[in-house]
């Protein structure tokens, strides 16, 4: 997963305490990050860990990349 500004190796309580938009992509997807405790894990495992169809995977970095292309805009 190639995420624009490095991304994908920060912890997701990071991702998501500066971009909630990325945490309610992700709850599309069915990926609960955003109610986790723990929230340590890098945002590209978060995606791989759930066992997601490769399509899916390939959406959710499509969608976070866009997300990020037009929020620097």
């Amino acid at each position: 997963m190639e995420l624009k500004n490095n991304l994908g190796t920060t912890a997701i309580q990071d991702v998501i305490a500066k971009y909630p938009e990325i945490g309610e992509i992700l709850q599309r997807y069915d990926i609960g990050c955003v109610t986790c405790k723990v929230g340590i894990c890098l945002l590209k495992d978060v995606v791989s860990i759930h066992g997601l169809s490769k399509e899916d995977e390939a959406r959710i970095e499509q969608e976070i990349n866009g997300f990020l292309t037009r929020k620097a805009a």
